[in-house]
């Protein structure tokens, strides 16, 4: 076997055990979101759980997420071809990898639940319907506060994404600086998804995606502190 062959052998098998591996994964998703009892019709007398609708809370966080999560696996994957810092470069695989399943997740209960992974007609965030858990949505950047969602601009469809521009400086970004712009821009994108995944947490109703989005807010926040002290090692910090 030649050394091309060899490669390409190692490649395939690598390739084959993460594709199982988030198989797998999706195969325990549904079979979790089924014992919460998503997915089951309603009884007659009404009292057994129903499929979530279109624009309840459930479903547009899953939505919504799946959205933002694939923006962070571009940037992690941006980063990684800017820089040959191996601090940033593992920690942006770690990201890239975690919320890649994540959002493979969130599509596979929409899938189960029937429903479309595109809303039409809802702009995002529109499921939190203002407000959660007493935190007033005038608060969080670009929100209206009033059940109009997320004013979406320049390719930022929900807070703490980044634009079109920033992505585009992202990309050419090199060596530490673009290290620096990668940390702050996730750092913001990290503050919009904790505040989305309270939000899912006192909102939705599916214990297994309850579950979820709370895991997220605890292990963003742990990567915030991260992205912080790698910012500072850098002389740098987070974005006002």
């Amino acid at each position: 076997m030649t050394v091309t062959e060899r490669t390409r052998r190692t490649r395939w098998v690598a390739g084959s055990a993460v594709a199982l591996a988030v198989l797998f994964a999706g195969a325990a998703t549904v079979a979790s979101a089924r014992d919460d009892g998503a997915g089951r019709p309603a009884s007659a007398s009404g009292s057994a759980p129903s499929t979530p609708a279109t624009d309840s809370a459930d479903a547009g966080f899953a939505r919504d997420m799946a959205v933002h999560h694939q923006q962070a696996v571009e940037m992690s994957f941006i980063v990684r071809d800017r820089t040959r810092d191996e601090d940033v470069r593992r920690f942006a695989y770690d990201i890239a990898n975690t919320q890649a399943n994540q959002r493979g997740m969130l599509l596979g209960w929409l899938d189960l639940w029937e429903l479309p992974k595109v809303s039409a007609g809802q702009e995002p965030m529109a499921w939190m319907d203002g407000q959660h858990a007493g935190h007033d949505m005038d608060g969080m950047e670009g929100m209206s506060g009033h059940g109009g969602g997320y004013q979406a601009h320049d390719g930022s469809l929900m807070p703490g994404m980044a634009t079109r521009t920033e992505l585009g400086r992202l990309r050419k970004a090199g060596g530490k600086q673009a290290e620096i712009l990668y940390l702050q821009l996730m750092t913001d994108h990290h503050k919009g998804g904790i505040d989305m995944a309270r939000g899912c947490a006192d909102l939705c109703t599916v214990k297994a995606e309850k579950r979820l989005a709370q895991g997220m807010v605890e292990a963003q926040q742990s990567e915030l502190d991260a992205m912080a002290q790698m910012l500072a090692e850098r002389g740098a910090a987070p974005r006002d």
